[in-house]
């Protein structure tokens, strides 16, 4: 599966850096005044390459899945909640829609394996569209044996590198539908970071103690079934789901071309985790959108020594926080591009 995956380049530019850097400090302001935001800038214009970075056609990506898992009670919602709620994507009435449309971002949504057929459709311009490109209908029990076989793992990634090649733009936001997938994002951290399933298992969509404890046991038993699958396509393949995988080869396709990768919560990040222990140049291009109130994210977010920019105790998913955080990407764009030095300003520096 290695050979199929995309090159991804280290983009790290010294020089760039240093003219990024200087042009931030030579605003009409206090050094560092804008504090993250001009980290933001400066990240920004080195994923795309150039002092003057713009956002072009941004792309909502929302990969929807369902899981094997989900039987053994580790969410508080039953699995039909999957595929009803991409039809409220497609609706236009969840909250990504809602987000999407007001920030003018292109919406696509993805069946990548949702246990319920979801019926083709057109989608007019500027309306949420549907792709289906379901590689089986909802993975097997983890604590039985491996989620998916190498195979449908490959294929889904594959379906994701292909997915972004035919968006245009140059930004890609993640999100994701699927009742148990906070359930594969505790996995997958415990597995790649070797952490207590303890640290990373929380409520999910709402699990109270007692049902928070059953959770932890069904994924002990997933961890302990699958004790052999420790690499990172290989724990993908046993512990994974395929809106999952689906979205790694979205981020792998994303960061060869070199697009701004934003990332949403706890799902849409264990994707990133997993798309940057095969390719550690991933992390270059990523703007991790939040911090989300899910148990774990925080541990997650730390493995990758990501800086969210948003703390609003979110944890929907959807690609919610993504979208919400979308201004904060445009505002430093704007400032890099239109923020007056005090040169042309002609406002004098502060004093030695």
């Amino acid at each position: 599966m290695n050979a199929h995956l995309p090159l991804i380049a280290d983009i790290a530019d010294p020089q760039l850096t240093q003219a990024l850097q200087h042009k931030l400090d030579h605003k009409t302001k206090p050094l560092g005044s804008l504090g993250l935001l001009e980290r933001l800038a400066l990240r920004l214009g080195l994923i795309l390459g150039t002092e003057a970075p713009a956002l072009h056609a941004p792309q909502m990506l929302v990969c929807a899945g369902d899981h094997g898992l989900a039987a053994r009670g580790v969410s508080a919602f039953p699995s039909d909640v999957t595929w009803q709620m991409v039809e409220n994507f497609l609706a236009g009435g969840a909250a990504v829609s809602v987000l999407a449309r007001q920030h003018g971002l292109g919406l696509t949504v993805v069946d990548c394996g949702v246990a319920r057929p979801i019926a083709a459709r057109d989608a007019a311009p500027g309306q949420p569209r549907l792709l289906l490109r379901k590689v089986a209908p909802g993975t097997q029990d983890a604590s039985a044996g491996p989620a998916m076989t190498a195979g449908q793992c490959a294929q889904a990634i594959s379906n994701g590198m292909e997915v972004v090649r035919s968006l245009p733009g140059n930004a890609l936001l993640l999100g994701e539908m699927g009742i148990g997938n906070t359930s594969v994002a505790s996995l997958l951290l415990a597995r790649l970071a070797g952490l207590p399933l303890a640290e990373v298992t929380g409520a999910g969509t709402g699990l109270d103690a007692a049902g928070i404890e059953r959770k932890r046991a069904v994924l002990q038993q997933a961890l302990d079934t699958n004790a052999a699958a420790t690499g990172p396509l290989e724990a993908l393949a046993a512990l994974g789901g395929y809106e999952v995988a689906t979205l790694v080869g979205a981020v792998l396709q994303a960061a060869a071309e070199r697009r701004v990768i934003v990332v949403d919560g706890f799902i849409t990040s264990a994707a990133v985790l997993v798309a940057s222990r095969i390719a550690p140049q991933v992390l270059q291009r990523c703007v991790f959108a939040h911090r989300s109130g899910e148990r774990g994210h925080s541990l997650m977010l730390a493995q990758m020594q990501a800086e969210p920019l948003l703390d609003l105790g979110l944890r929907l998913g959807e690609g919610s926080g993504a979208a919400l955080a979308w201004p904060l990407l445009q505002s430093a764009c704007a400032v890099l591009l239109e923020m007056a030095s005090f040169e042309s300003a002609g406002v004098a520096t502060a004093s030695a």
